[in-house]
């Protein structure tokens, strides 16, 4: 999950981190904010840094599927062939 500026304003700019969510707490928090428990990633590696707790707006959060392989996504549909006068 990417968490940015748009979740919270203490991860504005350079401070934005790719957070592995492990955990959300379910303690009731402000109206559309949520605790996420996780591990900072190194987008290098794909490795956990460190241990996160991070309190942001949910409408913020940004779930994206970062993959390290550079092959191009399934298509779900098989090739059509099209044929003249039928």
């Amino acid at each position: 999950m990417l968490i940015d500026s748009r979740a919270s304003v203490q991860f504005g700019g350079d401070r934005a981190l790719w957070l592995r969510v492990t955990s959300v707490c379910d303690k009731p928090t402000y109206h559309g904010w949520v605790w996420l428990t996780g591990y900072s990633i190194d987008l290098a590696t794909g490795k956990a840094l460190a241990r996160r707790e991070v309190f942001a707006q949910i409408a913020g959060l940004q779930i994206q599927r970062h993959t390290t392989d550079s092959a191009p996504p399934l298509k779900n549909t098989a090739p059509t062939t099209r044929r003249r006068g039928v």
